[in-house]
């Protein structure tokens, strides 16, 4: 039987080369180590590896970004997030992208091992935990943050990106070609909908919640 050819792509190089080690006892092929977006699409495009597991946080760009061209480029090789990070909404934007799975770096040996191989048969793997939630279940905070912003109108969300990009009113006005007095008006009705008392507040609401988007950024459960 042909054995597995994996690609890290970490640049924690003593966490990387940890992963490597357990993976080469389990006679899983570890056909490199990249520390960087462009040093993973490189690896791939050279050695072509059944999985990459990719780290969320790279230095040059987002792993998620960098996930979703090696798919684009190779939709053969199938690919892993590995992440300390346990969130649901990055793990459903993983999977929305095709990620194969998502896992986080503190899983028992045993179990990632397991989570390996469960990708390599096809499954998608995501920690227990979070498995209701990436499914579609939502926790309570984000039922309440969903019941405030679905009230927002088209053009509050245009006005709540240009708050979120640091737009003052005057600028939010010319590039919606809209008065001033009505832009206070848009931003006041945001700040009410949101239950929040500032611009600012209302920015930082939107991020944190994923409210506007940012540039940049069958299930298997991992106990």
């Amino acid at each position: 039987m042909t054995r597995a050819r994996v690609l890290i792509v970490d640049d924690h190089m003593l966490f990387a080369e940890a992963i490597r080690l357990a993976l080469e006892e389990h006679d899983i092929e570890v056909v490199g180590i990249a520390v960087s977006g462009e040093e993973a699409l490189t690896a791939v495009r050279r050695w072509h590896p059944d999985l990459a597991l990719v780290d969320i946080g790279l230095p040059d760009r987002s792993g998620l970004a960098v996930g979703k061209a090696i798919l684009q480029e190779f939709p053969e090789t199938k690919v892993l997030a590995l992440t300390a990070l346990g969130d649901p909404r990055t793990a459903r934007e993983a999977l929305r992208a095709g990620f194969q799975g998502y896992i986080m770096k503190d899983t028992p040996v045993t179990r990632f091992i397991q989570a390996i191989h469960s990708v390599l048969d096809g499954q998608v793997v995501v920690p227990r935990p979070l498995a209701p939630r990436v499914a579609g279940a939502l926790s309570a905070e984000e039922e309440a943050v969903a019941l405030l912003s679905n009230q927002l109108t088209p053009r509050e969300r245009e006005v709540l990106v240009l708050l979120v990009e640091g737009a003052s009113g005057q600028s939010i006005a010319r590039s919606l070609g809209i008065s001033p007095n009505t832009v206070r008006t848009h931003v006041q009705s945001v700040l009410t909908k949101l239950q929040v008392r500032s611009r600012l507040e209302a920015a930082t609401f939107a991020v944190r919640h994923g409210i506007v988007a940012i540039p940049g950024r069958g299930i298997a459960r991992v106990s």
